[in-house]
């Protein structure tokens, strides 16, 4: 077991990018600031695939010492290292800070503190925190998801794991046939509001405070707080990004049906080379791909996939008399198989092109190369995939703790006895009103 020891940045900085630990529920076990930094450093080792990891931090010098150590060498230790204090930085993720100091001189931090979030009482009041993304992985990401901000859920439970968001996702990425050792390099998020907030119907409820004015204004702009692109820049150019013309790939997360804000951003972030609808409006629609460049002067494009919101199909979803688009849960679950294997593709050819890529995953899951007509695989196994997906969105228990009422085996036997279809009468859903997942965003 290899060893390695590094200063992760100033104290007056990392107390503002890492929540206190009074905010995490009690059985998450942290006590003090070095506790939570030690705690999300964990998380992150363990993310980028690094085995029998510990973390230990102290204070000194108004520093923050971490202290690694893994089954890997220490060469890959000091790697991790570089790459932590380079996202944690104040040219990084401190950029955070700057917007949030804004938002307060401008009054619009957090204006309803204090009021319930919404009807549902345990959302309770409405809280903000300052949130980058903690816990997930530092260097092994091998595609990126842009979203729109960390559910609260995040900070209490000191993991995105846990979130519905990212249990759903996993399901999609282990059914499009990654492999399991692999389905933690495809779930690393920036949000373009770094801005923890009540997950369940905050960005739906009357008043939504997180628009796409609130990233463009205080999370992009001057080099000064241009959060937003430099984090993505840092993580889409991490080790495993080996092309020669391509970045790692990027998904941008949210559809016009539910929390459209990423990709309302990246529209007005990248309008003069979105794809144009007739009238020459820069658009994105749902499995829309091309290539940007982060920033002007990268040397390298990002190839990108405009995708759903990864828990919109158990929260939108249904069975419905078209098909061919959403809310109708088998669009649904293919269009999200195809983000998936989209970001698959890139991790077996990272130069290929992104309309190619979309090509491959289309005739997959589609049966043609441009996710035209309802979806019809040509392989009955990946029908009955698309077929167990939906029973499990469709046939979901409110907790606690929320979770699908069948497992992923289930649902494939389900569908194996039902001809694979999930709205046909031997499986569909009974008429009326589903139970409705807890809206975990992020």
């Amino acid at each position: 077991m290899a060893a390695f020891t590094y200063p992760l940045g100033t104290a007056d900085l990392l107390d503002e990018l890492f929540p206190p630990a009074e905010l995490a529920n009690p059985d998450v076990g942290l006590t003090n600031r070095e506790s939570v930094i030690a705690h999300y450093t964990r998380n992150s080792l363990e993310a980028d695939g690094f085995t029998s990891a510990a973390v230990t931090v102290r204070k000194s010098d108004e520093r923050y010492w971490v202290e690694l150590s893994a089954d890997q060498s220490e060469a890959a230790l000091s790697l991790f290292a570089r790459h932590h204090q380079r996202l944690l930085a104040p040219q990084a993720a401190g950029k955070a800070v700057i917007g949030r100091e804004l938002l307060k001189e401008f009054g619009v931090w957090n204006p309803m503190e204090g009021y319930p979030v919404n009807s549902d009482k345990d959302d309770g009041l409405c809280k903000w925190h300052l949130f980058p993304p903690l816990g997930l992985n530092v260097m092994a990401q091998k595609g990126l998801l842009l979203m729109h901000y960390p559910p609260w859920q995040v900070l209490q439970q000191g993991t995105f794991l846990k979130c519905m968001t990212m249990h759903r996702w996993d399901t999609v990425l282990r059914a499009s046939g990654i492999p399991d050792d692999e389905v933690s390099f495809f779930r690393t998020i920036v949000d373009v509001n770094p801005i923890a907030a009540p997950g369940a119907g905050q960005s739906e409820y009357p008043n939504d405070y997180f628009p796409i004015m609130m990233a463009s204004g205080f999370f992009d702009g001057p080099p000064e707080r241009n959060y937003i692109r430099t984090m993505l820049n840092l993580y889409l150019n991490g080790p495993n990004a080996t092309g020669q013309r391509h970045t790692l790939p990027l998904l941008v997360c949210g559809s016009p049906l539910y929390d459209p804000q990423a990709p309302g951003w990246f529209r007005v972030a990248y309008k003069d080379v979105m794809k144009k609808d007739a009238n020459g409006t820069p658009e994105t629609p749902v499995l829309q791909v091309g290539k940007v460049r982060i920033s002007p002067d990268d040397p390298r494009e990002t190839p990108y996939m405009i995708s759903n919101h990864m828990i919109a199909a158990g929260v939108t979803g249904k069975c419905s008399d078209h098909p061919k688009k959403i809310p109708d849960i088998r669009m649904y679950e293919a269009q999200d198989l195809v983000a998936a294997s989209f970001l698959y593709e890139y991790a077996k050819d990272p130069d290929i092109e992104p309309e190619k890529a979309r090509s491959r995953a289309c005739l997959r899951w589609f049966g043609n190369s441009k996710a035209e007509g309802p979806p019809a695989p040509p392989d009955a196994r990946d029908a009955q995939v698309i077929c167990a997906l939906a029973q499990m969105d469709l046939f979901y228990c409110a907790g606690p703790p929320p979770h699908p009422k069948f497992s992923f085996e289930e649902a494939m036997k389900r569908c194996a006895g039902a001809d694979n279809a999930p709205c046909g009468c031997q499986i569909a859903p009974p008429p009326g009103p589903k139970n409705s997942m807890k809206q975990a965003q992020t």
